[in-house]
């Protein structure tokens, strides 16, 4: 009986070499993903958003196809800081391709809806930055107008679909929206690119 024991304490240690170096491997990918994550958004904090994209690009490259909720909020979180780190043209593809992933996806749980949400108001914010930047260059109407008229539709969607807290920002946006539309370029002159 002795002997029966001592087998299977000996035993203990290899079936957790085996769980680790076996299934154990996801979780300790999942974990490494999670740090790099937490970086990421710390960096964003920090105003460092190159590094930011970097790190939310490799915490994507360690996300399985399981983790399909994560992996959509980080790529949203890529793109708003390829925003911010001057990469407009880039975020915007990105989120355009987020935005027809979430829809294609028919899911009506709350996260996936609020995300949708979130990816629209980081779109519509792309675009509006877009018309700020091509009316600074004195480009003619019919270039930035497109860019402006889908972002004042976006933000009224926005704030027809949100919950009450979320329905002012949205409106502040479509009203920042409209103004740029009618404002002239010796409006816009000399000053500060207003913050997202």
């Amino acid at each position: 009986m002795k002997l029966f024991y001592l087998i299977i304490w000996l035993l203990i240690p290899l079936g957790i070499a085996a769980y680790h170096y076996g299934p154990g491997q996801k979780l300790v990918t999942k974990d490494y993903a999670q740090q790099v994550i937490d970086k990421a958004y710390a960096s964003v904090e920090k105003e460092d958003y190159k590094e930011a994209v970097k790190l939310f690009g490799e915490a994507l490259s360690h996300l399985t196809e399981n983790e399909k909720a994560t992996s959509r909020r980080i790529r949203l979180e890529l793109a708003k800081a390829r925003m911010l780190n001057s990469e407009l043209p880039k975020a915007r593809e990105e989120m355009q391709t987020l935005i027809n992933d979430l829809t294609a996806d028919k899911s009506t749980e709350p996260e996936h809806l609020q995300l949708l949400r979130d990816a629209r108001s980081a779109f519509a914010n792309s675009r509006y930055y877009m018309t700020y930047l091509m009316k600074l260059e004195a480009l003619p109407r019919e270039y930035w107008e497109p860019e402006i008229e889908a972002a004042r539709q976006e933000y009224k969607l926005l704030a027809k679909q949100s919950t009450a807290e979320e329905q002012e920002g949205y409106t502040k946006d479509l009203e920042a929206t409209i103004n740029l539309a009618r404002a002239d370029l010796d409006d816009l002159q000399g000053k500060k690119i207003p913050k997202q």
